[in-house]
């Protein structure tokens, strides 16, 4: 998306902006010569990830933007405090509001030590309130205030709640900042709004997280920070650009990408067609709380009651897994599916097992498949079984490492339909 210019010396407030998806903001922005307050704790190297707040400065200022790099735990009020009045001072004011700094960790009520629980709701629910807070004052006083936060649209899909509540509750509190502060300063003509993106997101926290082999099925940042430049030029004053969960593509769209525009935004442009979805988002349909949108679409509550349904398969081990999917084959399964799948199962019940959903009424199996398999997945046999129990999400599976995919993609996501076919219990 090419600048429009319209961002020439605003001055815009980002948390997280030194490196990733914060930084490619800041970049998009300083093309227009905007000033950008670069909000992060980083300040000497990290072992594992690239970039400090200094050195995405020298990348701003090389781009043509002016750059205050400051050192900010969103968790300390008394450093958020600091850096939005040396902003102030430095560039007499802000007008848009990045709440990008968050934290992650995809684990179980069980699972998660409360260290942990603490740190994602601080960063995440805590530091977009509090640094949206200290800066609508000057937000108040700006031309043309925005406050974007990388948060997801709000559903109640029970699926995004049981594989790691903590996470979904820590994320959908920024959303919920979007919900509220949308309507409190419609009248001040301060736009809030979220934004999430369709597919995941290539970034070095990623690759740390899920290995390099994650690139080929994600997008380059820079289609969430053309999408964000894109929000930040539209008037806050219109009702119809505040409140919005909106989704990055959407927007470009909505801006006039064609497809093969679209696809540019592809780490891997020959896996174009095969990008990893990213969360929260099945079944989604832009949500607009300025217009009185419905608040959950009947897609997503099909989808939680039958969610509450579901039911575990039969066998309590691999093998029994197994036996539940072939007891469940049918012709409709294969006609949705057209896929072959091959299953590598480590650790205590290794081996190997199929399935064919590509011809007649399906098959299963141990062994390799007669046909080469469009997905070969690879697991340790906890996971798997806990994965096709309905205790663990293929998408939260491959994000967090537990599930190695190779071959296409787009077609092993297909399994969830699989899933939803195993009516038999545990």
């Amino acid at each position: 998306m090419i600048n429009s210019g319209k961002l020439a010396g605003r001055t815009i407030f980002i948390t997280g902006a030194s490196r990733g998806i914060g930084k490619a903001i800041a970049l998009k922005a300083a093309q227009d010569g905007a000033n950008i307050v670069i909000a992060a704790k980083t300040a000497e190297p990290h072992p594992k990830l690239p970039g400090t707040i200094y050195t995405a400065a020298k990348e701003i200022e090389d781009a043509g933007g002016k750059a205050l790099p400051c050192v900010v735990d969103v968790r300390e009020e008394s450093q958020v405090t600091a850096a939005v009045e040396n902003a102030v001072k430095k560039f007499g004011g802000i007008d848009i509001v990045v709440n990008n700094a968050s934290a992650i960790n995809l684990t179980g009520t069980l699972e998660t030590d409360m260290k942990r629980y603490d740190l994602m709701h601080n960063i995440n629910t805590r530091g977009t309130f509090l640094v949206s807070k200290v800066c609508l004052p000057y937000l108040k006083k700006s031309p043309s205030p925005h406050i974007l936060n990388l948060s997801p649209p709000l559903t109640m899909t029970p699926h995004w709640f049981r594989d790691h509540v903590a996470y979904t509750m820590a994320k959908y509190g920024m959303s919920m900042c979007v919900l509220g502060m949308a309507e409190e300063f419609r009248n001040d003509k301060i736009a809030v709004n979220a934004l999430w993106p369709k597919t995941a997101i290539h970034t070095a926290a990623i690759e740390m997280l899920t290995g390099p082999d994650s690139g080929r099925h994600s997008r380059k940042p820079e289609i969430v920070a053309d999408a964000a430049y894109a929000i930040f030029c539209r008037d806050p004053a219109n009702s119809k650009n505040t409140g919005n969960f909106y989704i990055d593509e959407d927007v470009l769209k909505e801006e006039g990408l064609s497809q093969v525009q679209l696809d540019q935004y592809a780490c891997d442009p020959s896996n174009k067609d095969n990008l990893m979805p990213d969360f929260f988002l099945d079944g989604y349909t832009t949500h607009n709380v300025g217009t009185g949108a419905k608040e959950f679409h009947e897609k997503q509550n099909k989808t939680s009651s039958e969610s509450s349904k579901s039911a575990a398969p039969s066998g309590g081990s691999v093998q029994g897994i197994f036996n539940a999917i072939e007891a469940n084959l049918s012709n409709e399964l294969v006609s949705k599916t057209q896929a072959i799948f091959q299953f590598n199962v480590t650790g205590s019940e290794e081996g190997i097992w199929f399935v064919d959903l590509k011809s007649g009424s399906g098959a299963a199996g141990k062994g390799k498949p007669s046909s080469t398999p469009d997905a070969t997945l690879t697991m340790d046999s906890k996971n798997f079984f806990e994965m096709f129990s309905g205790k663990l999400k293929p998408a939260a599976a491959f994000m967090t490492g537990k599930l190695k995919i190779s071959g296409n993609l787009q077609k092993a996501m297909k399994l969830e339909k699989l899933m939803g076919a195993l009516k038999a219990k545990l």
